[in-house]
């Protein structure tokens, strides 16, 4: 059930009851920072990116992510950021979590990409080897006494492991997203959807494209236009530029399409597009595009 707080606003006393909304993690689960009962809303007068956003871990995971730090609006025209409970996490940095945990995925072990970290062999034992190297050489002995001509197949040849490894990869759970209103709701359907695609380390980009807002991962760059008219050649250009300096891929997002030299453009240089429509799905309009959604970033 998601969790309902009371928050009243410090300007007017008006009284708001505010529910936290759940956004999918990687793996799935719906999870939602933990709101503070017993903390008072704060008005927002400056924003900073950083304070935009909260650290929450996955209950079912232990993924840590950033998600967009609750806020409300009240009638008199004054923007609140509802207090959240943060916990001390594994990493020792502050993390708001969302209380349908259990121990065991609470203690597990991160890496800085947030998967679990693979268990360390037993001591003492230690795997038998044949002459040939093979995890167990009975196989191969059987096979050279028969006088077999064939080689033992051996299940971590690198073309059986691909294999294996595409038909365990479990299929992406199903996008959701945030209604657009405003420009900010635009980002944050962009970074949700990035996240989804498999990208780690959603942040603000370090530079500022010409238009827009800018986001960056790892290993990609995106730019996020909520403008009303068309995205440009020039748009395109700027952002593939941009790309190329820092080597990474890059990807363009625009709420109003873009002018037809700006998608020839784009496809001549592999640029994928995306429309985001008022429900916050991003909707791919060229074929990488295409691709990238039906394959993700892995």
């Amino acid at each position: 059930m998601p969790e309902t707080v009371p928050v009243r606003c410090p300007a007017c006393r008006r009284e708001h009851r505010y529910t936290a909304p759940a956004y999918p993690c990687v793996c799935g689960a719906p999870i939602a920072p933990r709101l503070d009962r017993d903390g008072s809303a704060t008005p927002v007068s400056h924003r900073v990116w950083k304070d935009d956003w909260v650290t929450v871990r996955c209950g079912s995971c232990g993924r840590r992510g950033e998600w967009p730090r609750p806020e409300v609006g009240c009638a008199c025209g004054v923007v609140l950021r509802v207090a959240v409970v943060t916990e001390r996490g594994s990493t020792g940095r502050a993390a708001a979590g969302d209380g349908s945990g259990t121990a065991a995925a609470q203690s597990r072990e991160t890496d800085q990409d947030g998967t679990a970290a693979a268990p360390e062999p037993k001591t003492g034992q230690e795997p038998k080897t044949g002459q040939d190297g093979t995890a167990d050489g009975t196989a191969a002995g059987q096979d050279n006494q028969q006088g077999s001509t064939h080689q033992p197949h051996h299940p971590h040849h690198p073309r059986d492991a691909e294999a294996v490894a595409a038909e365990s990869r479990p299929a992406r759970p199903p996008f959701l997203s945030v209604t657009i209103r405003t420009a900010r709701d635009a980002v944050t359907a962009t970074a949700l959807y990035l996240r989804w695609l498999g990208y780690r380390g959603v942040r603000r980009a370090d530079q500022r494209p010409p238009s827009g807002i800018g986001l960056a991962a790892r290993g990609v760059v995106a730019q996020v236009d909520p403008a009303v008219r068309p995205a440009t050649l020039r748009d395109v250009e700027c952002l593939w530029l941009t790309a190329m300096t820092e080597s990474a891929d890059c990807l363009y997002f625009s709420l109003a399409g873009y002018a037809d030299d700006a998608r020839a453009r784009a496809d001549a240089l592999g640029v994928p597009l995306f429309v985001l429509d008022l429900t916050g799905t991003p909707r791919p309009v060229n074929a990488p595009a295409e691709t990238l959604a039906a394959t993700g970033a892995g």
